[in-house]
């Protein structure tokens, strides 16, 4: 398949202009540093020139000397820009792409779930991470070594006219030409570095997601094809990295090939000038020596035009993810009332993508401060009701309210405190207890996390760790039992105290013990809040005020707990007599 990347250089400047425009003062030092350098680049040879003609003539040791201490200053003054210019290109880079990430990071979270489903967690590392290092050096140094080397070239044509204007004629044609075959060969190594890119990052896709399931992949044997699975990927990767770097390499041949033509011009106008017309010897040596010189700017294009062939795959890829909006556009209606919140749903149909409709035409009433038990069959539409009440997807069809308010209109950071989900799987990060507990809100006092973890039973767990509220916590729920993560799940409700809780299978992986401290925590948390309890156990639903039971997607039953158990021909009442873990199984 041919792959074509073209990025418009509107689209070059609007990235450089965003990402370095708040840090001018740096990006102006470091261009005026580099020109420096290139002042003191071109001045050095004329230096040497002066000192092999004064050597060559009669010139007393004194001239020589001071004439060698110059040269030796010049010298010691570019060593010197070249450290403070990598200093300062290191930290404009860094602070550019850290930006960057950071911009590319609050995106992903922007998005909605349809696309994350899509798109692997590794895919996404390597967009965030491998895309923008390949920036690094665009940010840093791009643009102030293309226009310094772009300076630096014209400046030695200059002076090499100034010597001669046959010299300067001949050896501009020769940079035209050689700078034209650099930018035709160049353009041919666009498209590899594409399929690279686009390779590593289903790779880091496949990687991530076979690490997070390692402990799987050992149970059930599947080493054998997870390896094999890595050995096509490498088969994918090898051939198309090593056709990248034959063309960057073809590339950096050209180069050589057309610096060593340029020496070769440059010591035939020499010998002719010198043999002809008497240059001197100075003179003769300052034409190789600007000649050579050449080398410098055209290897410094030789390595942007490498570097903005890495970069334009990724800009491209970037820019590609920036436009990826979500399909969810933020309600701007009123926030939610406090205290708890009514549900509604009014003809609710919804389907993920192209795929079969899960739910269809479901229509339910939860008055404020009710529990609802939901249950179902595995896929009967149970947890898909509870994504559209985040508001993970938008309903295909009807409309769902929250206390009369639809949730389409409902600012969606106002939508997320008020409505709270808690899951059998607890997600817990690599952090401390109060990070984990408070999702890194630094407003909550500790006074109050700690009070939220001894009301939950918590406070003989919290005394035991060796520094309290900071002890780091594994990620993975690496050393805590199901009941201790479950139980950190309900205090981060706690503590956002919303209006509308969704309890999904929480505590159908704990023990019988467990499960009755859970049953205590559930006691206070659901108080004075409205609930919806996804179940597949018969004593999670007895607190339950109503029951709303789905099969494939509709509403199979629906009314008051009390009502439906005692009504015989209800299907409630049914799965009680055979007991729910059975049928719903």
């Amino acid at each position: 398949m041919k792959v074509s990347v073209k990025i418009p250089i509107r689209q070059y400047w609007l990235l450089l202009r965003r990402y370095l425009r708040p840090q001018w003062r740096p990006v102006l030092l470091l261009a005026l540093l580099l020109f420096g350098q290139i002042g003191l680049q071109l001045v050095t040879p004329q230096i040497l020139r002066l000192f092999i003609d004064t050597a060559l003539g009669s010139a007393n040791q004194t001239t020589l000397t001071n004439v060698a201490i110059l040269f030796l200053a010049a010298g010691l003054a570019g060593q010197l820009l070249a450290i403070i210019v990598t200093y300062l290109s290191q930290i404009v880079a860094w602070t550019a792409t850290n930006s960057l990430r950071l911009d590319l990071i609050l995106h992903c979270l922007q998005l909605d779930q349809s696309f994350h489903k899509q798109h692997s967690p590794g895919e996404l590392i390597e967009r965030v991470d491998g895309d923008v290092n390949s920036l690094s050096n665009f940010f840093s140094q791009l643009v102030v070594h293309v226009a310094g080397n772009a300076l630096l070239l014209a400046g030695i044509l200059v002076l090499l006219f100034w010597e001669d204007w046959r010299v300067g004629f001949v050896l501009s044609l020769f940079t035209i030409a050689a700078l034209a075959i650099l930018i035709r060969v160049r353009s041919a190594t666009v498209a590899p570095w594409v399929k690279v890119r686009q390779v590593q990052a289903e790779f880091y896709g496949f990687l991530g997601e076979k690490l997070s399931g390692l402990e799987d992949i050992r149970a059930n044997g599947a080493k054998g094809y997870v390896m094999l699975r890595f050995y096509h990927f490498l088969r994918r990767w090898f051939p198309l990295f090593r056709r990248a770097w034959v063309a960057a390499l073809s590339l950096r041949m050209s180069t050589i090939g057309l610096i060593a033509v340029g020496n070769a011009l440059a010591l035939a106008l020499g010998a002719y000038l010198w043999q002809v017309e008497g240059a001197t010897v100075g003179s003769v040596y300052l034409i190789f020596h600007y000649t050579n010189l050449l080398y410098t700017p055209l290897n410094q294009l030789r390595n942007e035009l490498t570097d903005l062939q890495q970069a334009e795959a990724s800009i491209g890829r970037i820019q590609t993810l920036f436009n990826r909006q979500s399909i969810l556009k933020d309600g701007s209606g009123p926030p939610l009332p406090s205290g708890p919140l009514s549900v509604t749903f009014q003809d609710v149909s919804f389907r993920y993508d192209q795929e079969e409709t899960v739910l269809r035409h479901i229509r339910l009433s939860l008055e404020p401060g009710r529990v609802l038990g939901l249950l179902g069959r595995t896929g009967s539409g149970k947890t898909t009701l509870a994504r559209l009440l985040l508001r993970l997807y938008d309903a295909v069809e009807g409309e769902i309210n929250l206390s009369g308010r639809p949730v389409s209109e409902t600012p969606l950071h106002n939508l997320r405190q008020r409505v709270s989900l808690v899951t059998q799987e607890v997600q817990l990060f690599q952090a401390t207890v109060r990070d984990n507990v408070t999702f890194f809100n630094p407003a909550v006092p500790d006074a109050q996390v700690t009070a939220v973890l001894q009301e939950l039973g918590l406070s003989t767990w919290l005394a035991g760790l060796p520094h309290g509220l900071d002890t780091i916590l594994a990620s993975g729920n690496s050393g805590l039992s199901a009941g201790q993560a479950q139980l950190l799940a309900l205090a981060r409700v706690f503590l956002t105290d919303p209006g509308l809780v969704i309890l999904d299978e929480a505590s159908s992986r704990l023990d019988p013990a467990t499960e009755q401290l859970m049953e205590q925590a559930l006691n206070k948390l659901l108080h004075g809040r409205t609930a919806i309890i996804i179940a597949h156990r018969l004593g999670t639903v007895q607190r339950a005020d109503d029951i709303l039971i789905l099969e494939d997607g509709r509403v199979l039953e629906h009314g008051p707990r009390q009502q439906l158990a005692a009504d015989q021909a209800s299907h409630f009442y049914r799965l009680l007599q055979t007991g729910l873990e059975e049928v719903l199984a």
